[in-house]
């Protein structure tokens, strides 16, 4: 006996139902992510190092579920970042990102900014080389 065809149009269905519960349980993830960290906002840890162990920790649990912060001054996609600054034992908070092709820094806080998560942007694709 031969196995049963799959049509078009329920293959096409099938997979427009799993995009779309695949949205829901993102968008679930990412409000549950936003909602947790909404506890740090406004704080900072003891030092530079604490302040860096920390974000780094944030941004590898945003990377692995495809996530950005969403810049405070500018709304683009951005890294959370702490970096130095003088007269600043804990550093500052920045949001670093690129704007029309340059690396930019927005923020510069003394404790962790408020958390809007957005999608990752998708990769650019590098030019090649001439050769």
């Amino acid at each position: 006996m031969a196995p049963k065809l799959l049509t078009s149009a329920e293959s096409n269905a099938t997979l427009e139902e799993l995009q779309q519960e695949l949205n829901r349980l993102q968008r679930k993830v990412r409000i549950t992510i936003q909602t947790q960290l909404a506890s740090i906002t406004g704080r900072s840890l003891g030092g530079l190092a604490e302040n860096r162990e920390l974000i780094a920790s944030i941004q590898e649990v945003l990377e692995g579920h495809g996530l950005r912060i969403q810049c405070a001054e500018c709304g683009h996609p951005a890294i959370l970042r702490v970096s130095p600054r003088p007269g600043s034992s804990t550093g500052v908070f920045v949001f670093d990102h690129t704007l029309d092709g340059r690396r930019t820094f927005h923020g510069g806080g003394s404790v962790v900014p408020a958390i809007k998560l957005v999608a990752k942007p998708p990769r650019k694709k590098r030019r090649r080389a001439a050769g």
